[in-house]
């Protein structure tokens, strides 16, 4: 950020010495340097001006022999503003006006993002699995998980359950296989799924 220097109290009381001319490019900061005793400066900006920059306040005290900063907001301006920054002390004894220059900023290079042509297509859809597949899939899951010895426990566990339940001919063991299966066939399905 440019900063603007501003001497105050520096030759005589309520003295101001400041550039003729100060340019920026963007925001900057107006430095109140004061080698005296302490008092109150007015900052004003032309009609031109005033239209892109701003302060937070236009009036500033200033301790004996310290300095304050003054930040001063600009607008994005897309071509070059110029006016007078007028600054009184000794509550308008003293007068003193720098020429401003606000320009826009210099463009800077902007990185171009590169889209890969693939990225412009909409995304291929894999196509619907058959359910003869997906049963080939499960059988091959189970080979590969080790579930062949549990799948033949468990055939052999529902084929011994319906006999059952038919040569009783019992409701209640017909329920219960049904239940016991249901579960039985949803944890197969789960593990091989």
């Amino acid at each position: 950020m440019s900063t603007l220097s501003v001497e105050l109290n520096g030759d005589a009381v309520h003295s101001i010495g400041a550039p003729n001319r100060f340019e920026t490019t963007g925001p900057f900061a107006v430095s109140l340097e004061n080698a005296g005793r302490s008092t109150h400066v007015h900052l004003h900006f032309d009609d031109d001006l005033d239209r892109v920059v701003s302060v937070d306040e236009a009036n500033h005290f200033v301790d004996d022999e310290s300095t304050r900063h003054v930040h001063v907001s600009v607008d994005d301006v897309t071509e070059p503003v110029r006016g007078k920054l007028k600054i009184v002390t000794g509550y308008g004894s003293e007068t003193r006006y720098v020429n401003l220059r606000i320009d826009p900023p210099e463009d800077t290079v902007r990185e171009e993002v590169v889209v890969d042509e693939a990225f412009t297509k909409p995304p291929e859809r894999t196509p619907e699995v058959t359910p003869s597949q997906r049963a080939a899939n499960a059988v091959e899951r189970l080979i590969e998980r080790g579930g062949v010895p549990g799948a033949i426990a468990a055939f052999l566990a529902l084929a011994a359950g319906v006999a059952i339940a038919l040569a009783l001919d019992s409701a209640v063991v017909t329920a219960a296989v049904v239940v016991v299966l249901t579960v039985s066939l949803g944890a197969a399905i789960l593990a091989v799924w």
